[in-house]
């Protein structure tokens, strides 16, 4: 077995971006259709909250973590090569999962879109900067 070479400051980087982007997401594009869906109310500072972002962080870097070795693996070299192995993450390991979980807790479509819009967006950058980084 060949040892696994990649970039960890592309891996910090990416993580770095994925939790601002949930921020900015969270709290500016999608803040109120999210909290209505969630049962958050304006204003309130959610129990735990920067405990939440603290391991928001850390799961986020494990997560890219996990993607730099599979850009590696895969061979990825470029920003559309790594985007194109965080979508296929993206629909294999979020998507499909999320929208049973949907269905079975029957919320809604929205929330789903919401959610799963993140994660999209947050795999197709992270994979990027992982591909392009390298």
């Amino acid at each position: 077995m060949h040892p696994l070479h990649f970039n960890f400051w592309a891996v910090l980087v990416a993580a770095l971006i994925q939790w601002f982007l949930g921020a900015v997401w969270y709290s500016l594009f999608f803040a109120k259709p999210w909290m209505a869906l969630t049962g958050h109310t304006p204003g309130e500072r959610p129990k735990g909250a920067v405990l939440s972002m603290i391991a928001s962080f850390f799961g986020g870097l494990i997560l890219c973590f996990m993607l730099a070795h599979l850009v590696v693996w895969i061979g990825a070299s470029d920003c559309g090569f790594g985007a194109f192995i965080g979508f296929v993450c993206w629909l294999g390991f979020v998507a499909v999962p999320l929208f049973s979980e949907t269905l079975y807790e029957r919320r809604s479509f929205k929330l789903f879109a919401i959610n799963s819009g993140y994660w999209l967006t947050a795999l197709l950058i992270s994979g990027g900067v992982l591909g392009a980084w390298r």
